[in-house]
């Protein structure tokens, strides 16, 4: 029997330990992330229970495929650059009386209101929505939706989120007059056009009037491996969220452009506007930017632009669209 200098029997064993951990990392990794999420928004036992229960239901929500993603930035890294030198700095204690609720934004029109005049408040980063935590992807828009509705929030309707990456929440415009007798694909064609056309003089992003390379979570790459999208190809290789405090729109929701992209509803009828109280919501929109674009910018990517009907379901199909780079934020209603 050949026998092995002890050196290389310990570092096989290490080897395959390592790689056993592997395999239950994304499970663990979770764990960890959802600690972290109950303890800095003091959420209760009973909104954790059923938060777990929705990811317990997936293979793939979490912070990335933990074989191949690479994260640029160590979480400690992210909390050196923050305001106040950590996470504590994000928060907002005004914002916290309006909107009940520890890292969450107010939307409002600064033209004719005040933040206290708010009816409904955003999350200032993507979803665990804790700074210094990297950003959930993998998560369908069914998902999302779930998520939001375990903590007693909801899916934004596109026009909110719009209005928090703009810095200014404008009352909803959608063209439903164009989405009668149609298909989805076609009425998400036409409204698209519409309300591309009339922002189209007004372009700007989170931050300014121009595009800047730099200001947010842009900066990262993708996997070598990544083959068009697989769990397994490509790594979720973002940032702590708030890890770039420029990146943040008028109204303080950070991350917008950058990061992941956005789940959000887009309702092709009055009776599908989450913002009315609707919970079979419309069909999926999806936002944002995400960590590659100061080098591949894929598409237009400013505010209140609206994208073509990418990989489209009802919200609230089983089937809706989850990927590498496809995370959410919620929003809630506070009056």
């Amino acid at each position: 029997m050949t026998r092995f200098p002890l050196s290389i029997v310990v570092t096989l064993l290490a080897l395959l330990v390592a790689g056993g951990a592997q395999a239950q990392s994304l499970a663990e990794r979770n764990a960890e992330m959802l600690q972290q999420m109950q303890q800095a928004r003091g959420l209760s036992a009973g909104t954790m229970a059923r938060v777990r229960e929705i990811f317990a239901g997936s293979s793939y929500i979490g912070q990335g495929n933990p074989a191949v993603t690479r994260h640029p930035m160590s979480p400690a890294e992210a909390a050196a650059r923050m305001p106040g030198g950590g996470p504590q700095g994000y928060r907002n204690s005004r914002f916290e009386r309006i909107c009940g609720a520890r890292y969450m934004a107010p939307l409002y029109d600064p033209a004719t209101q005040a933040p206290e005049d708010a009816t409904v408040c955003i999350d200032m980063f993507e979803y665990p929505n804790v700074p210094a935590v990297y950003p959930v992807v993998w998560v369908s828009a069914r998902e999302a939706a779930l998520l939001c509705a375990a903590e007693g929030k909801r899916m934004a309707d596109a026009h909110e989120w719009e209005g928090a990456a703009s810095g200014q929440l404008l009352p909803p415009d959608y063209r439903f007059d164009l989405a009668a007798g149609v298909s989805a694909q076609a009425a998400v064609s036409r409204m698209r056009a519409a309300h591309n056309a009339a922002y189209a003089g007004q372009k700007r992003w989170s931050y300014g009037t121009t595009y800047q390379r730099g200001v947010c979570a842009m900066g990262s790459f993708k996997s070598s491996g990544c083959n068009g999208g697989s769990f397994r190809g490509c790594g979720s290789n973002t940032y702590p969220a708030g890890s770039f405090p420029s990146c943040r729109s008028p109204l303080g929701v950070y991350d917008i452009d950058g990061n992941a992209a956005e789940h959000m509803n887009l309702p092709l009828s009055p009776d599908q506007m989450a913002s009315r109280g609707s919970t079979t919501l419309g069909v999926t929109e999806m936002k944002g930017s995400w960590f590659i674009w100061d080098t591949i910018r894929a598409h237009e990517d400013w505010t209140r632009w609206r994208a073509p009907f990418w990989h489209g379901t009802r919200v609230m199909d089983t089937g809706s669209h989850r990927n590498y780079h496809l995370g959410f934020r919620c929003v809630k209603d506070v009056r």
